[in-house]
């Protein structure tokens, strides 16, 4: 049996929890079934799917435009994609209480593993714009207990991301993280930590006395993270900055010189072999082959 077989015999709830037990998940931010592949095939435990990302990926900023509809279409291809655990942004739950217990059943229903919903008010916004506000804690609370409700697999993680830090300060973020374990999140995520010192509060006031909580950053590798009580680590933009610069950089060489040989020459890209692996064209081929043989 292949490793990739073996994976598909177990849920890939289950996946998550077991390897959130085993040490600190590092979980490579996608946004495209591609580079979900790619994620895969360079070793990682699980990959994040990002609303930022996903909101790009449709040519808007992330400024609550994206509809429910829109994300579950893309994360339907990525599941298909990947045999890894998907963790994936739901921004607000996308409406109301109602919506929420929605979003719930249609992640589970295409294979999502987990999802972070937050306490912004709609519109929302990227956790690292400005004019963010959040909704009562007791409106919060509430949405919580709705995606328990909705959950139909106890392995399906629900983590609750707060935003409260750079509207109202760190007491009224720690209650509400406290506040959401209580109402039965798995886990919670304080959104917009900029500095080491913000981690280091983080890590003492929830992550580091036990609770189960999620870090969204570089600022250390999953080894301190770990050290400092954290239990998930998403690199929610990395994939996306790093092909954003390089298409940039192609584009405008390609507008200035009319050829794309020196951007080639600077990325040692080997044709479409790479891609075409990534893609898992061998695979096809091979299917091809098989019933080559039986046709006829």
């Amino acid at each position: 049996m292949t490793t990739r077989e073996g994976q598909q015999l177990m849920k890939r709830t289950r996946m998550l929890r077991e390897r959130l037990d085993q040490g600190t998940v590092l979980a490579a931010g996608v946004y495209n079934a591609l580079f979900a592949r790619i994620a895969e095939q360079t070793g990682f435990q699980a990959v994040y799917v990002t609303g930022f990302g996903t909101a790009a990926r449709y040519g808007y900023p992330d400024v609550g435009l994206v509809t429910q509809t829109e994300m579950v279409e893309n994360l339907r291809y990525i599941c298909a994609a990947t045999s890894l655990p998907v963790v994936a942004d739901a921004d607000t739950g996308y409406g109301g209480v109602i919506n929420a217990r929605r979003t719930v059943s249609e992640y589970e229903r295409i294979g999502v593993a987990g999802l972070h919903m937050e306490d912004q008010v709609f519109p929302k916004k990227c956790g690292f714009m400005e004019g963010k506000q959040v909704v009562e804690r007791e409106e919060a609370v509430s949405k919580v207990k709705a995606a328990v409700d909705a959950r139909s697999d106890p392995d399906f993680l629900l983590i609750a991301r707060t935003d409260a830090l750079a509207v109202n300060g760190w007491d009224d973020t720690v209650a509400r993280a406290e506040a959401y374990l209580e109402a039965g999140a798995d886990m919670v995520f304080v959104d917009g930590i900029r500095t080491r010192d913000d981690l280091e509060v983080y890590s003492k006031r929830l992550a580091g006395r036990g609770l189960p909580c999620l870090y969204n950053g570089a600022l250390v590798s999953p080894t301190d993270a770990r050290a400092l009580g954290f239990r998930l680590q998403i690199m929610a933009g990395l994939a996306l900055g790093a092909v954003y610069a390089s298409a940039n950089e192609a584009m405008k060489a390609l507008r200035d010189t009319g050829t794309t040989r020196e951007v080639i020459e600077r990325y040692q890209i080997p044709g479409d072999v790479g891609l075409n692996e990534a893609l898992g064209l061998s695979g096809y081929y091979e299917l091809e082959r098989r019933y080559a043989a039986t046709a006829g």
